[in-house]
């Protein structure tokens, strides 16, 4: 076991388990979960600082840290999300897994956070579901879906799922498209080691999605992140 998953179980989860007990505290006084966003990107930035991991951004200038978007992105590694938090200057909300909304105090915080809890599936209340996501859009705040599904296990871009861009369709924000490159080397797929290194988010153009049907933002999508991991020459 190397010094970053040591760091890892000895400080990163205590931390993460008493800042989620202040978490629920925070969503208590702010019920819009405007604080635990502030609180989950310190923590994001902690995290990155903390196990040596360093992260180049490129393409800030593509987006409006006033305005809000759907942001997409690829899913190569467990550091995705902090490292998302920590670098993105956006009111962010995650959709995640209706499972992990069941996790005592954990998935407490996310519901109380204004996380959006998703049920899998094609049906009529798993699409119910997604569809919240359009509702905290237009709130004003931003929201982050992975499109893929799930992790890659190599870092090669999967195909993406249906469900981002009918929440693109409901709600009128730009999709805003990011590569993460380098994530599966530092927290590969089915393992606990961590290791160091440096992460490249790049933030591409916005897509916007007035009067474009799900499937062509979706292949639009698709085609800008996958030429961003192939120009950048590294694996995701």
């Amino acid at each position: 076991m190397n010094l970053q998953t040591l760091l890892f179980f000895l400080v990163i989860l205590p931390v993460t388990f008493f800042g989620l007990l202040i978490a629920l505290l925070v969503n208590l006084i702010d019920p819009s979960g405007d604080g635990f966003h502030r609180m989950a990107a310190w923590w994001g930035r902690f995290c990155a600082k903390l196990l040596g991991i360093r992260i180049d951004v490129v393409g800030r200038e593509h987006y409006d840290a006033t305005k809000n978007y759907l942001v997409i992105s690829n899913h190569a590694g467990m550091a995705d999300i902090p490292i998302l938090l920590g670098t993105l200057q956006l009111n962010l909300r995650f959709v995640a897994k209706e499972e992990l909304g069941r996790i005592p105090v954990f998935g407490w915080a996310l519901k109380k956070g204004g996380y959006v809890l998703i049920k899998r599936g094609q049906n009529k209340e798993a699409l119910k579901s997604l569809f919240k996501a359009a509702e905290v859009l237009n709130s004003g705040r931003s929201v982050h879906i992975f499109p893929e599904g799930t992790r890659s296990a190599t870092g090669e871009l999967l195909p993406f799922k249906r469900g981002a861009f009918l929440i693109a369709q409901k709600a009128p924000t730009p999709i805003l498209p990011i590569a993460i490159i380098g994530s599966s080397t530092i927290t590969p797929k089915k393992s606990l080691k961590i290791r160091k290194g440096t992460i490249r988010i790049i933030i591409n153009p916005p897509i916007e999605t007035s009067g474009k049907t799900a499937l062509q933002l979706q292949e639009a999508a698709f085609q800008t992140i996958s030429s961003a991991i192939e120009q950048s020459g590294i694996s995701a």
